[in-house]
């Protein structure tokens, strides 16, 4: 599968629902790029706030990495209300 998320341009971001609890959750963070993947840790918290462990990708692409996991971490709370589950399972991403 990973193959597959490999882009001909870019980069793509994929966070994995690993754990959660009430109002924290803990992604598998990889990002993908033409030929290399690098793989780290995310925690997020529904008060938006996300701690992500060094992936080994440069800074931007590890700031775009957080910038899309705080988005998800903000929604959390509205998930939550609209009764949904707050930590979706899964999220995927593309920049070029």
């Amino acid at each position: 599968m990973s193959d597959a998320l490999h882009p001909a341009t870019g980069a793509r971001f994929l966070l994995e629902r690993l754990a959660e609890d009430g109002g924290r959750a803990t992604y598998r963070a990889s990002i993908y790029t033409p030929d290399t993947a690098y793989t780290s840790t995310a925690l997020l918290a529904d008060d938006g706030t996300v701690e992500l462990a060094p992936s080994g990708a440069d800074g931007d692409l590890d700031d775009m990495l957080v910038a899309f996991a705080k988005l998800t971490a903000r929604g959390a709370t509205k998930r939550r209300g609209d009764g949904l589950s707050p930590w979706p399972p899964r999220v995927l991403r593309w920049r070029p």
